[in-house]
Formats: structure tokens, C-alpha cells, sequence
């Protein structure tokens, strides 16, 4: 596996792009060296490659990085600076940083990218992007929707995944859709009869290899080092903990087979995990509450005024999670839109221990996404359970909880399908205005008097 990652088309690029630019006129110092363009950038760890397209754009206080998420620029760096030679990208709400050095036209330096309660390091180089000429391969097309069934179940209890391909020419970009979402879009060009697929937004870098098969099937490799973190531990639905031991799972295997949609229905293969039905209330009858502390410390309850009477949408979330990251700028769409219509937005934002006390990821989070909706701290992640008792099968990050005006659960949607999904976002876009829709048009009066008779008092 290693060596196939390393035969990557970058190996070439970088060689390339290294000769092309050496004659240019970059200087010793920083009085005469140029940063900003593209640049083929690649991370290794663990002798693993990782390549992602870097835009370095401006100059001085100007000065940003952009990352690519497939074919499009998605995000990019809360500060960065270049000063004698040296350049520093921050990606604060990731809690990324890549340090480099720039000499003979080259990047080189490493990479610290934070996960929950983790933190891996990377080497990282980088030369100037040099278009280069298509393949004379014909790449078979693949674009489309596919099934991997799961060889073990995860440790979610998922059967299969979904497989969503973009294709352009010999690119491709693609993400692999689980129950808690998805990768981001991995994205390469066709070569020597595969695609080396990798990705890297400042989070989540990975790097999977497809090939088709004679059969119609596709083999996709991937590489993965590190293990879950919550596992389930027995079949009843709502019995799941963050220190169990882990089993078998499925999700990391190093070999999947991807089958096309329609072919796995025919064959009657596993099928992906239904988003609406794999988290639901404990009771439907019960009242969603909830009072944790804002950043301040201030205790906010689910009766203060802000929700009383209001469709909430109660998310379960944490801003080490990328596909966290993905749900909130969609939220703010929604804030904006439904704010004065009666809906209400409130983050239950699970951090790690040592992120509780100055909360600098998290604030680094609202502040990129313009979050103007309410984030409230619950806890560490491995307390989730313990502080959101009234849902059962709770393992997804994020979950995001439809509330009535009655305060009653009237649907759960596990995971977040983002952009780089295509039909799946544009589904989950489709359901979730529908459903804030149709619980906006029931009557306040008429639900708050639903919910105090025989409610009982609030939890």
C-alpha cells in the first residue's frame, strides 16, 4: 500500500515543477522571495504520501492559504505570515498549523493537525503547481452513486456506505457517505489503469486508491492508522460507550468493493443506514430538555425565551469534527433564513478536556463560519451519553435534533451529507426545509398548550 501511495502522479510533479522553477528569481532572504501562486503540497506520515492542492494568495497582512475540497476552494487559513524565508499557515478552527521553509523554490517543513484528543504530525513539501499534459489513458467513467457493503459491520452497526463519484475527463472527485457523513471529496487523475485519490481541508487528510474492476465492481484502497472512538458494545440500540473495547469494524478495512446502485439492489447487498431512522427519541411523548453553560459559564436552559414556544433545532456536535465543520455553515443559512419565522439553532458543542477551559477552537469556529446562533458546553465528548439521555442510538457526529414547538422530538437526522455528495446533499437540503417548514406552520398557541398538558415539569 505504501509504495503504490508513493508512485503517486505528485512524485512526478514534484520533480517537474522543482526543475521548472529553480531558475526563478526567489532570494535568499525574504527581501525578494514570492510565496504567493499554487503549489503541489504533500504530507506524509507514517511513510504514507497525502498530496492536496495549496492556493497561497497576497501579501503581508493579506496573506491566506486556501485549501480544495474536490475541484472547488473551500476553506482556508484564520492568519498566516511569510518573513525571512519562512512561512506559517494557521488553520485555527482545525487547530492545524503547517511551518515551512522556502528555498530553491521548493516548501518544505511539517504539519501539526489536531483531531479529538489527538494530535498528528506530518512532514510537508511543496513545489510550484505546473499544468501538465492529460493522460493518453482513457479513463473509464465512473461517476455516479455506488453501495460498499461491509465485509464486518462498523462499529455504528452500518452494513454499507455509499460511494458518491464527480467525474471530469481523467479527474475524478469522490467521498465516501457513512451515518455520521462523509470524507470530503478525494480527489486525482487517472494513472496507470487506478486514480490515487487524496484530500486535505485543513482537516481530515486521507488518501484512498480506485481501481475498476473487469466486473463493473471498484476496488477502492484505502489507508487508515488510527482506530474508533466510540464503539458499540451489544446490540441493544441505546448501548454504546466511549470505553469499551473495541471491536472489529469495518470501516477501516484496507479493502472495499464498491458496487453500483442499481446492481446492489438487484443483488440484494446490504444497504447504507437510513439518516432519519438509525437515532431516535426514547419516548416521542417526552420533552427534549436541556440547561448547560455558554462560554461565559451562564447556565441556558431549553425554557429560557430564546426556544420557549420555538422550532428548535438542537444539534449534538463538536468542532473537531469535520463534518461538523460541513453542518455549520449550512446552519447559518438556516439561521438566516427561519431566525424570524420562529425557528431557534442551539449547539450542544461537546469539546475535550483540555479545550474546555479556553475554548479557542471553538471560537476560532464561530467566528470563520459567522455562527450567530447559540452554542452551549455540555461537556467532553465521552459524556454525550450522560447529557443527551433522551436519545437512543446516539453515536453520530453531529445529530441534529428537530424540536416542536410542544418541545417534543419530531425527528433526529444522524450524520451530515455535504456538498461533495451531490444528490445526498441536495436530499438532505430538501428534508431539512421541509420538516423546519411543517413544524414552523403549527400554531404556537396550540403547541405550547399541547406540551402543558400532561407534560409534566420540565427535566
Amino acid at each position: 500500500m505504501k509504495t503504490l501511495l508513493k508512485a503517486a502522479l505528485f512524485a512526478t510533479a514534484l520533480a517537474g515543477a522543482s526543475q521548472a522553477f529553480a531558475a526563478q528569481a526567489f532570494a535568499a532572504g525574504s527581501s525578494g522571495a514570492v510565496v504567493d501562486g499554487r503549489w503541489d503540497a504533500v504530507l506524509t506520515r507514517n511513510g504514507v504520501d497525502i498530496p492536496f492542492r495549496l492556493d497561497i494568495k497576497g501579501d503581508g497582512p493579506t496573506l491566506q492559504g486556501v485549501f480544495y475540497n474536490g475541484f472547488q476552494p473551500y476553506d482556508g487559513t484564520t492568519s498566516a505570515s511569510f518573513e525571512d524565508g519562512k512561512l506559517t499557515l494557521t488553520v485555527e478552527h482545525y487547530l492545524t498549523t503547517i511551518n515551512a521553509t522556502l528555498a530553491d523554490g521548493k516548501l518544505t517543513g511539517s504539519a501539526a493537525a489536531n483531531n479529538r484528543e489527538t494530535t498528528a504530525d506530518y512532514s510537508f513539501r511543496a513545489v510550484r503547481h505546473v499544468d501538465t499534459a492529460p493522460s493518453a489513458a482513457h479513463a473509464p467513467q465512473i461517476a455516479g452513486s455506488w453501495v460498499i457493503p461491509l465485509a464486518v459491520p462498523s462499529s455504528k452497526g452500518e452494513k454499507a456506505f455509499r460511494f458518491v463519484v464527480d467525474q471530469r475527463g481523467d479527474e475524478v472527485a469522490a467521498a465516501i457517505l457513512r451515518i455520521d457523513g462523509d470524507t470530503g471529496a478525494y480527489s486525482g487523475t487517472y494513472r496507470d489503469g487506478q486514480w490515487v485519490l487524496s484530500h486535505f481541508d485543513g482537516g481530515r487528510p486521507g488518501v484512498i486508491v480506485v481501481k475498476p474492476n473487469a466486473d463493473g465492481t471498484l476496488e477502492v484502497r484505502q489507508q487508515s492508522d488510527r482506530a474508533p472512538v466510540a464503539t458499540k458494545v451489544s446490540t441493544k440500540t441505546d448501548d454504546y460507550s466511549p470505553a469499551a473495547a473495541a471491536p472489529a469494524d469495518g470501516r477501516y478495512a484496507p479493502t472495499l468493493t464498491a458496487y453500483r446502485t442499481k446492481v446492489a439492489e438487484a443483488e440484494k447487498l446490504p444497504a447504507p443506514e437510513d439518516f432519519v431512522k438509525h437515532t431516535t427519541a426514547r419516548d416521542p411523548n417526552e420533552r427534549f430538555t436541556f440547561n448547560f453553560p455558554d462560554a461565559s459559564g451562564k447556565l441556558i436552559s431549553s425554557d429560557d425565551p430564546r426556544f420557549k414556544g420555538k422550532v428548535v433545532l438542537a444539534i449534538v456536535t463538536g468542532t473537531w469534527c469535520p463534518n461538523c465543520h460541513d453542518e455549520a455553515q449550512y446552519l447559518v443559512e438556516l439561521d438566516k433564513k427561519y431566525r424570524d419565522k420562529g425557528l431557534a439553532i442551539v449547539a450542544l458543542d461537546f469539546e475535550e478536556a483540555e479545550q474546555q477551559a479556553g475554548l479557542t477552537r471553538a471560537k476560532a469556529f464561530i467566528d470563520k463560519y459567522g455562527v450567530k446562533y447559540t452554542y452551549l458546553y455540555p461537556g467532553t465528548p465521552a459524556q454525550m451519553w450522560e447529557k443527551v439521555p433522551q436519545l437512543q442510538h446516539l453515536d453520530t457526529w453531529p445529530a441534529t435534533v428537530f424540536i416542536g414547538r410542544d418541545g417534543k422530538v419530531a425527528a433526529v437526522h444522524s450524520g451530515f451529507a455535504s456538498p461533495s455528495t451531490g444528490e445526498f446533499h441536495a436530499q438532505l437540503r430538501q428534508e431539512f426545509t421541509a420538516r423546519i417548514e411543517q413544524l414552523l406552520a403549527q400554531p404556537a398557541s396550540a403547541a405550547v398548550a399541547s406540551a402543558s398538558v400532561g407534560a409534566g415539569p420540565s427535566q
